[in-house]
């Protein structure tokens, strides 16, 4: 790299210090394995991007696209002799469309900061997973990331309108369109939606916004147990109220979090359910009451819609910060699984008896409105058998998800810790079409190598 001609990639962008390549080798994924980078490079234009990738291409050297590093699959992490493309200087919103309700941003900018803009002009952009704070909107596409609200407005795929990307050749193109409708050839904009870097390195996206909504209503309850919590689930899909969030949080969880931050929320109960209704007028607080009835019929020793809304906001704040909660208590092994919301309670019932075959702590924190589940598995720094038997639980967790009809991964992406469930999962024949769009639009193999799919071309 330091020989790479000054007009196809300036020193001022290329990192190649090692002390400095350290914070860039992988993302937030305990246990996934991680090598050493070559060279980091920031670029700040997409044709810098694309004359990175066309080097990389003549070197046939690996290209690793990086936004925040908020990941938790290891789908971000270096392999030896990588470069590392980091989006953190790639971070503008370049334009908010308010008669189209559009907006056009790079891809190191950070899902809260959009988010901000978007509401300046009373728009509203969706997506908003528990890392919104610090996540990228390039690395929200990679994955495909949810959230909370996603029970109700969809996960990232379904707001990406347009991408502009650099391909497997070294070309800068463009996918999708930012009409209304549009039906021209294949849906290349989807197909890069959630591939984690593998089929191309976005370096443009085009999102589709909403109109700002109503101020939501905050029902909340408390379960003796996961399974009560998971049954109070089912009961409000099977009423069919749509929520605009539906959060399980169980006690260890929140203990953590007043640990960290003091908030004084640890509740007198073994888990709790946070619902919200941004339906208006009348109908949402019927639904909201709705809600609550729901809750108390499944168990809740104590449900109610909330009149304060400095408290209801305090109690999804401890939601988001539940991960870093733990995480500073011991390493984490971070689950992703989803299944269909009618199987909730079966699913959280055998992660109890995994978790207790196997005498290793699991936390309970879950997107439960659309059955996306993020058990956290936890274990004590430097016990290596109780991160053998995480790595059994971590596993048996998966298939327990296969054996319900669900995923490995609701919005985590597969990255490097989730291909063995994958290849369970979608099975051989479905793995080989996957392995055929990658050849198709990866000819050399260098996108983010020995990630989602295992390389077959040998």
């Amino acid at each position: 790299m330091a020989n790479a001609p000054v007009d196809r990639i300036p020193a001022a962008k290329v990192i190649t210090d090692p002390a400095a390549l350290g914070r860039y080798q992988h993302d937030e994924a305990e246990w996934a394995p991680y090598g050493t980078p070559l060279a980091v490079v920031r670029p700040r234009t997409s044709e810098e991007v694309r004359d990175v990738v066309r080097f990389c291409l003549e070197h046939r050297v690996p290209v690793i696209a990086r936004g925040a590093g908020t990941g938790l699959s290891g789908g971000a992490n270096a392999v030896d002799g990588a470069v590392i493309l980091s989006f953190e200087d790639m971070d503008q919103v370049l334009r908010i469309d308010t008669d189209e309700r559009y907006a056009v941003v790079q891809p190191g900018v950070v899902n809260d900061d959009l988010r901000a803009a978007c509401a300046e002009h009373g728009l509203w952009y969706p997506p908003d997973p528990a890392s919104s704070p610090w996540s990228t909107i390039g690395g929200n596409v990679a994955t495909n990331a949810g959230g909370m609200c996603c029970v109700k407005y969809g996960v990232t795929r379904d707001y990406v309108l347009e991408l502009e990307l650099v391909n497997g050749r070294g070309e800068l193109v463009r996918v999708g369109r930012r009409t209304a409708k549009g039906v021209a050839g294949y849906d290349l904009a989807g197909l890069m939606v959630g591939s984690e870097g593998t089929l191309g390195v976005i370096t443009e996206i085009t999102v589709r916004l909403r109109p700002s909504r109503p101020p939501e209503r905050t029902v909340a309850g408390y379960f003796d147990s996961v399974v009560d919590a998971g049954q109070a689930v089912s009961a409000v899909t099977a009423a069919g109220i749509v929520p605009s969030a539906l959060e399980l949080v169980d006690r260890h969880c929140l203990a953590a979090v007043d640990a960290w931050k003091n908030m004084g929320l640890s509740a007198d109960a073994n888990v709790v359910l946070l619902g919200r209704i941004d339906t208006p007028g009348a109908e949402g607080d019927a639904e909201a009451e709705q809600m609550r009835e729901c809750f108390e019929k499944a168990g809740a020793g104590w449900a109610v819609v909330s009149t304060d809304q400095q408290e209801a906001d305090a109690l999804f704040q401890a939601r988001r910060l539940a991960y870093p909660a733990l995480e500073r208590l011991g390493p984490l092994l971070t689950e992703d699984v989803c299944v269909p919301r009618m199987a909730l309670p079966e699913m959280l019932r055998r992660i109890e008896e995994i978790s207790e075959r196997h005498d290793v702590h699991v936390a309970n924190v879950a997107h439960a409105g659309d059955g996306n589940l993020h058990p956290l598995i936890i274990t004590k720094a430097g016990d290596d058998a109780a991160k053998a038997r995480a790595q059994l639980v971590f596993d048996e967790i998966l298939d327990e998800a296969i054996a319900l009809g669900g995923t490995v991964t609701g919005e985590h992406g597969v990255g490097l810790l989730k291909m063995r469930g994958m290849d369970k999962e979608l099975g051989e024949a479905v793995l080989g079409m996957h392995h055929a769009v990658k050849s198709a639009l990866d000819p050399a193999g260098i996108l983010n190598p020995g990630k989602v799919v295992a390389d077959r071309r040998g």
